[in-house]
């Protein structure tokens, strides 16, 4: 993660308020509900990924660090999806082809 992603320990946060329209409230909300996560910290982590596409220049490997954790806040991952993931990926029929989920 860049730099100035990293929270430091005793770091001082400043307050912000927002204005959102009803759409983009309603938006809010349900990311409240899907993900568990507050209100805030949705704010701050679109915030952060806004800043990924539009401040920073794309290299090879890039994307790397946008896909860590980005299943963190899914309700519906399994616990064991790093051990398991070929078990999610492919069929029991064992041949090997990707599922048709």
């Amino acid at each position: 993660m860049p730099k100035r992603h990293r929270k430091r320990a005793g770091s001082v946060r400043e307050p912000v308020q927002v204005y959102l329209d009803e759409q983009d409230r309603d938006i809010l909300e349900s990311l409240v509900e899907h993900s568990s996560l507050s209100r805030a910290e949705l704010l701050r982590l679109g915030l952060r990924r806004l800043s990924d596409e539009m401040l920073t220049e794309r290299k090879p490997g890039t994307s790397l660090a946008t896909l860590v954790g980005a299943l963190d806040a899914a309700p519906s991952v399994p616990e064991d999806l790093a051990a398991r993931h070929d078990a999610y990926l492919y069929d029991d029929d064992d041949k090997g082809e990707p599922r048709r989920d």
